[in-house]
């Protein structure tokens, strides 16, 4: 259940028994300056840096030295188990371009580079995963619709993970139907190196009614999400985006296509202007992802039942910005059977490299 950030560490990684010449030409090649030393069976033994190599020959060493000879043995290493904002804070604390990460048994799992590492951010992440997934009956009647699975993990793992690997940390999960078996799964979420809040709706409270159970207004604009869409949407683009224009709210938008079945006709009274055979229509349609500022919560009733649209609809009514904001990302919208099935196709191409082990 742990998140895997993944890197292609192969490419800088040599057998122990190499010469520091094959070393370099390894090491060149990957231009990131270090190179894991692993063995036969992918237990990561040490890393060599290109400081180790020009101590080295500086000691007298030539490049026929044998990489064990030069590699440090203990180097400091990540956990798979732990998320990023931890490894994010190993980095930090020691100063490192790179931190190898290992399992329990020692093999090597990933290479996290610095220079790829999201900033961490304070906004928070509010997930709305209270829904009864009717639509999706039978599949429901025993597991809440965040919990089902797509390709080898629930739908909620997947959106964690992706969202944890922006840089966010702290999470509201506002749960209702099944809500435990949520709480069961993902704890408090530190083996994601995150921190999980849980907001539970006695009642269902609409797409943002959760909202007004928040135990602190945030301090900065927030993101809340739907809980059964599977995207790849920048979040961070988004916060940028609504911060620059001032917003209250801003809504991820999705062009939405839509053909008509037959020819249109276009008349002016009596007379036909045009005729338009099978004309396709494109429309924007709500992604179900927003950005909100902390002001967007006086608007709210305690407590009670209310939509994400009532609140847009109260801040325009009151002349203030509503931001749109255009996601051309991987967005899917797992409401309906035909939705899930697709969605298990499209994991395969969208996210399995980011849980399957770079083992595999």
């Amino acid at each position: 259940m742990a998140m895997m950030y993944q890197n292609d560490w192969k490419k800088v990684a040599i057998e122990p028994d190499k010469t520091l010449r094959e070393l370099l030409s390894v090491m060149d090649k990957a231009a990131l300056q270090i190179t894991l030393v692993v063995s036969a069976d992918r237990v990561l033994l040490g890393v060599v840096t290109d400081g180790d190599v020009r101590r080295a020959l500086l000691s007298g060493l030539t490049l026929e030295a044998i990489v064990t000879e030069v590699m440090n043995p203990t180097p400091i290493s990540g956990m798979s188990y732990d998320g990023i904002s931890v490894w994010q804070k190993k980095i930090q604390k020691f100063k490192l371009a790179h931190l190898p990460i290992i399992d329990e048994s020692g093999y090597i799992t990933g290479l996290i580079s610095q220079k790829k590492l999201k900033p961490l951010l304070k906004n928070p992440v509010v997930l709305m995963l209270g829904g009864m997934g009717t639509r999706l009956r039978p599949l429901t009647e025993n597991i809440p619709k965040p919990m089902l699975k797509v390709g080898n993990q629930p739908i909620l793992e997947t959106i964690v993970q992706h969202i944890v690997e922006q840089g966010f940390t702290e999470f509201y999960f506002c749960i209702n139907y099944l809500g435990q078996q949520i709480r069961d799964y993902f704890g408090d979420g530190s083996q994601f190196g995150i921190q999980i809040h849980y907001i539970e709706e006695e009642d269902r409270m609409g797409t943002a009614g959760a909202l007004s159970l928040l135990p602190t207004k945030p301090l900065e604009s927030f993101i809340v999400m739907n809980g059964d869409l599977l995207t790849k949407v920048d979040l961070g683009a988004l916060l940028r985006f609504h911060q620059e224009n001032d917003d209250v709210v801003t809504a991820c938008m999705r062009e939405y296509s839509q053909q008509v079945p037959y020819g249109v006709i276009e008349t002016n009274g009596k007379k036909i202007t045009q005729l338009v055979e099978k004309p396709v229509y494109s429309y924007f349609v709500n992604a179900g992802i927003y950005a909100v500022h902390p002001s967007a919560l006086d608007r709210m009733p305690i407590g009670e039942f209310y939509d994400m649209t009532t609140l847009i609809e109260s801040v325009l009514s009151n002349n203030q910005s509503v931001g749109g904001f255009p996601i051309t990302e991987y967005w899917m919208d797992i409401g309906q059977m035909p939705d899930y099935s697709q969605a298990q196709a499209d994991y395969k191409i969208h996210f399995e490299k980011r849980s399957k082990s770079s083992l595999d």
